[in-house]
């Protein structure tokens, strides 16, 4: 089954850059931060899998396009927010590329130690999340939009 967990240290970066513009921080930055983090655990999940348990790769690759094709407007719009929002908070294009590499070193950061904790997981319990990957994610437990609705209204509230 996969597992959602929001990660601080993506939405500190997203507080900071915020921070930096002196704007109020609110819980945009952590409902927005706490999707997008969401997609990028699937795929943390899906390289453990591989590196773990290749045998559910082909599987695993198939639903995986699915869902990423499912859920490509979502990403995109929350790409577009993301993206808004530091170049709200950044005083120039240099700020800006700065705060934007940041963030995005952060979510790979988090992606990667995701990634490592779940290759140290119990190789059945991995094994068993590996080989029901393909199933969980044609589902609606792996339905972003499903998953984070209450956090997609109030991000959608804001323009």
């Amino acid at each position: 089954m996969l597992s959602f967990r929001y990660s601080a240290a993506v939405a500190a970066v997203l507080y900071c850059v915020i921070a930096a513009a002196a704007e109020p921080a609110d819980d945009y930055a952590a409902d927005l931060s706490r999707v997008y983090w969401g997609y990028y655990q699937v795929l943390a999940q899906k390289e453990a899998c591989d590196a773990s348990v290749p045998a559910t790769r082909a599987a695993n690759d198939k639903a995986l396009a699915a869902w990423q094709e499912q859920h490509r407007p979502l990403v995109q719009e929350l790409q577009r927010r993301v993206t808004a929002m530091i170049r709200a908070a950044s005083r120039d294009e240099k700020d800006y590329a700065r705060n934007l590499g940041k963030y995005e070193g952060a979510i790979l950061q988090e992606r990667r130690e995701y990634r490592e904790s779940l290759l140290k997981l119990n190789a059945e319990e991995l094994r068993s999340q590996c080989q029901g990957m393909a199933e969980v994610l044609k589902g609606p437990d792996a339905d972003l939009g499903r998953i984070y609705a209450a956090e997609l209204e109030a991000i959608r509230r804001r323009k």
